[in-house]
């Protein structure tokens, strides 16, 4: 399948929060197109995030969202890639891990040490495809949360 990955722009705001809004609906939560799109958009505008779109044609069909992070370790820039999604209807054609590769390439072109991400224990999809894709999986540190 010929895809193409563009870096996203305030320009593709209106696509970037679509998908976002369709991947918050995967993960539970409630429709919100306009509450996305304001997110994504501080996101776009306080440079807080770099966002990557993957075309077929010139349908957007799923993106990949990285935070920058500091490595205590290494004391080095790292990627959080926090976000990754693709349409249900064009799972399952690599696509998912082109958007990954992309990201690995922003490490290099960043001079960032790596990625890190988390998903649910639940996401078998998820949980299959990272390890697929290089990632380690640590199973020596606990996350915990706390949301005010």
């Amino acid at each position: 399948m010929d895809y193409t990955i563009k870096k996203a722009g305030l320009e593709d705001l209106d696509t970037v929060a679509e998908l976002f809004n369709l991947y918050r609906i995967f993960y539970r939560q409630a429709d919100n197109y306009e509450k996305c799109r304001t997110f994504i958009q501080e996101r776009l505008d306080n440079e807080q995030s770099n966002i990557f779109l993957v075309y077929i044609g010139d349908k957007a069909v799923g993106f990949v969202q990285l935070y920058k992070l500091y490595h205590y370790i290494k004391l080095q820039k790292q990627w959080l890639l926090s976000d990754l999604f693709v349409h249900p209807d064009y799972r399952g054609k690599g696509l998912s891990v082109a958007l990954i590769d992309r990201s690995k390439k922003w490490c290099e072109e960043t001079e960032a040490c790596g990625l890190m991400l988390e998903t649910e224990k639940t996401n078998d999809i998820g949980n299959q495809l990272y390890p697929r894709c290089g990632f380690e999986y640590d199973g020596s540190h606990n996350y915990y949360y706390w949301w005010k």
